[in-house]
């Protein structure tokens, strides 16, 4: 079975799993774990931060990060399509008692004049704006890439207004790999930022969050709180660290296959439209006349191919290293098959 439906399932590979043999372990709540150390200090020269805290996963690191910025009652400013929104189960709420501001973007993004406007005024009736978060990459937005100006002038207009900055940074290595623009660039205007390993980069278990050393101090507290301290980190620490050895550069195999399913897919006849395919991400929407989402995920399914029904006429396909152009091949000849090999023919 092919495997398209996240990268999230990415497996580790076999040289990965033997770095654990080797690593050196130690108690990581007494900072005794030297392998989670050099992962920490890693990822925070990566990313130009002060520190870094390893966390079990991206989520712990926003619903960390939201916490320790803002008070209960507070208003954070996210795009409407973002995880922290669609894919965090409540937990601002449920964890930091914030509202969000939720804008309306494109593909995920959202302008200097958006956030400008979204911003409260101070007003002893309203909430009080403290948090800007953006995701780089824009997961549903098709793996759309914040432009670095774009990012920088949003970045700007929060910190003019008095707000903290924060970005899920879950596929930063993939915008990093397309672009040529290094982490730290992406991340200047970002108090906090973090990068995930068990998405394209295959690890298990895992991501680093990144800030100022005053920062990390608090969220290692909240780590400590809510129960995602650690003893022998190390053990899959090490294999975070061999992804950043070996599995960076390689995010862009994925953005060719993707960027190549996203041409043929377009040319679908059931097909309405392709977001732009910046990375690893395909995300179709189909025409009326087309079986729905999920009948087209259970048909695949049924083939030995997995995808995504994300809404009624919208299917969301992941490229990663578990996927080859073979696994490629195989998922259009089914998606000929029940959507039509060219444009023009009649539904």
């Amino acid at each position: 079975m092919y495997d398209f439906y996240a990268d999230t399932k990415t497996k580790p590979t076999p040289e990965m799993r033997r770095t654990v043999l080797d690593c050196v372990v130690g108690d990581e709540q007494k900072d005794e774990d030297p392998t989670t150390t050099e992962l920490c200090a890693r990822v925070a020269k990566l990313l130009g931060k002060e520190a870094a805290v390893f966390l079990p996963s991206g989520t712990m690191c926003n619903e960390i990060a939201i916490k320790v910025h803002t008070n209960p009652g507070d208003e954070i400013i996210c795009e409407q399509s973002c995880h922290i929104i669609n894919f965090e189960t409540g937990g601002p709420a449920a964890i930091s008692s914030v509202m969000i501001k939720a804008l309306h973007g494109r593909n995920g993004m959202f302008t200097p004049d958006q956030l400008l406007g979204a911003i409260r005024p101070d007003s002893r009736y309203m909430p009080q704006s403290t948090l800007l978060c953006v995701e780089q990459t824009a997961n549903m937005g098709g793996g759309a890439i914040w432009p670095l100006e774009q990012l920088q002038a949003v970045s700007a207009v929060a910190k003019d207004a008095g707000l903290a900055t924060h970005m899920d940074g879950a596929r930063l290595m993939n915008a990093v790999v397309k672009s040529g623009i290094p982490a730290a660039t992406y991340a200047e205007g970002f108090d906090t930022v973090w990068i995930d390993f068990t998405k394209g980069l295959a690890a298990p278990v895992g991501a680093v969050l990144a800030g100022s050393h005053e920062f990390i101090a608090k969220a290692w507290r909240l780590k400590q709180q809510i129960g995602g301290a650690m003893r022998q980190s190390g053990i899959v620490a090490s294999m975070c660290l061999y992804a950043l050895d070996h599995h960076v550069d390689r995010l862009a195999d994925d953005h060719t296959l993707a960027s190549n399913l996203g041409d043929q897919i377009s040319q679908l006849a059931l097909v309405k439209e392709v977001l732009p395919v910046e990375t690893n991400i395909v995300i179709f929407d189909l025409k009326d006349a087309a079986p729905t989402a999920a009948e087209i995920v259970a048909r695949l399914r049924a083939d030995g191919i997995l995808a995504g029904a994300f809404g009624t006429r919208r299917i969301r396909i992941v490229t990663h290293i578990d996927v080859n152009a073979t696994a490629g091949e195989a998922l259009m000849e089914l998606l000929k098959k029940y959507l039509g090999t060219d444009a023009r023919e009649v539904a």
